[in-house]
């Protein structure tokens, strides 16, 4: 596993390496209404073997001693292609309060700063409203549309906006 910082502080959140403790708050998360419509299907043994494996670095989204959601990010380290694709679940009894974008800047600055990036992604389902504006608030932009890009938890394949970030477009 890369190396990961022990905490990253933004104005509310606090992120914070994820662990196994946190798989059954995670798996509460993963399967509310509002969240499990864009992540899919989780149980608690998909989620202990997701934190298990090294290829996304996960935190925890902390506000006053409280899980709220998990974030995490994986590089592309190719030289010539050098970036990090971010991803964000937030308890849907605290979305609309901000805290999605907190963490988002709050991970993005990690990104730029401490891990020289220059570009970051993120991939929303292309009907995920709530998430695109929250991302955009932050200085993601589209990009474009990825056809049929993931399965949608009842089958079908639906599409997914590609959005990205420079990191002097941070908001």
């Amino acid at each position: 596993m890369r190396d990961q910082p022990q905490r990253l502080r933004g104005d509310r959140v606090t992120l914070r390496p994820a662990s196994a403790a946190d798989a059954p708050r995670f798996e509460e998360i993963l399967s509310s209404a509002g969240v499990r419509e864009w992540w899919g299907t989780w149980d608690r043994a998909r989620v202990e073997r997701e934190l298990a494996t090294t290829d996304e670095v996960r935190f925890a989204i902390d506000v006053e001693g409280e899980v709220v959601g998990l974030i995490q990010y994986w590089e592309e380290d190719e030289p010539d292609y050098r970036h990090a694709g971010m991803d964000l679940a937030l308890d849907p009894a605290k979305q609309g309060e901000g805290l999605g974008p907190d963490a988002l800047r709050t991970l993005a600055r990690h990104l730029f700063e401490e891990r020289g990036h220059h570009r970051l992604t993120i991939d929303p389902a292309v009907a995920n409203d709530r998430a695109i504006r929250a991302y955009e608030r932050v200085g993601f932009r589209p990009v474009g549309v990825m056809r049929r890009y993931e399965r949608a938890p009842d089958g079908t394949w639906r599409d997914a906006l590609l959005m990205d970030l420079l990191r002097e477009e941070l908001r």
